[in-house]
């Protein structure tokens, strides 16, 4: 390859500080023994998740826009799809100059697992809001700007976070936990059935929807979540493709013209709503 070509690829990455952190630094409650644990990584997936954690994606200083985004994937509360659906979005939304945090939540229906689908995956994503806005000033982030965004399973750990109880504990001994989990938008993409509230209030975080009309599993809670939306006069705006079928990520990987292109219909609507422009 040309030196001249090689460098300007190069220089159209946007250079992403990157790093991992635990969302509790001695583990998660009750289950501190287990931290050390290694994670299992094949191919597009990661399992075994004990010590759950954020991966952070930093846009650079010059790009950045004050907003931020927790990102969780799917992959049914088995295994987390990481890469497609954790790694790229945070490589696309940093590449918008919003701050993103992939994170590896606990898997309570992978084979063998302690942990409990109504409680551990839930208390991983409030968790996740909560860290990412106690250091808000740290990394340039707007604390009324912090949205979360979720693939499939993980879009049910965000409904279970955005449209459940969320608030902090004023009296909680760990400052983080202070902090209110409440986020200031909301992404889905294909979420599962699971939390999707059959009403939202009118103060509901502004939501953008996204699934195919030919994904049997997500395109009716898609579809259920804007009715609540629209019935509450709430802010959300959502895009039913044709074709897709469940599990198009972020559109890399398709064929089809309205599927690659559905990040941009994101990225309209985050500089539409004010969320991806810099704050004055």
């Amino acid at each position: 390859m040309p030196c001249k070509l090689l460098c300007s690829l190069l220089l159209a990455v946007p250079a992403l500080a990157q790093n991992v952190i635990p969302l509790w630094p001695n583990g998660a409650p009750g289950f501190e023994s287990r931290r050390n644990e290694p994670e299992i990584a094949k191919d597009y997936y990661i399992r075994n998740i004990n010590n759950p954690s954020l991966t952070v994606f930093l846009p650079p200083k010059e790009k950045a826009t004050g907003a931020a985004v927790v990102i969780c994937p799917g992959g049914g509360h088995r295994l987390l799809v990481f890469k497609a659906e954790g790694e790229d979005p945070g490589r696309y939304l940093a590449s918008l100059g919003i701050a993103a945090f992939a994170l590896k939540y606990r898997l309570p229906r992978e084979e063998g697992s302690p942990y409990s689908l109504e409680k551990h995956p839930r208390e991983d994503g409030l968790r996740a809001i909560r860290l990412v806005r106690s250091r808000a000033a740290e990394w340039g982030i707007d604390p009324k700007r912090i949205g979360i965004m979720g693939f499939s399973a993980g879009g049910e750990v965000v409904s279970w976070v955005a449209y459940m109880p969320n608030e902090g504990d004023a009296n909680a001994a760990d400052p983080i936990d202070r902090q209110s989990a409440r986020p200031d938008f909301v992404i889905q993409i294909y979420p599962g059935p699971l939390g999707i509230p059959s009403s939202v209030p009118a103060d509901a975080p502004p939501a953008f929807l996204a699934a195919a009309t030919d994904d049997e599993c997500c395109s009716g809670p898609t579809v259920k979540l804007f009715d609540a939306y629209r019935a509450a006069k709430a802010k959300v705006e959502m895009h039913i493709f044709a074709q897709g079928g469940h599990g198009f990520n972020m559109g890399y990987r398709s064929k089809l013209a309205s599927i690659k292109s559905w990040p941009q219909r994101m990225a309209d609507w985050l500089s539409d709503n004010g969320i991806s422009k810099v704050q004055p």
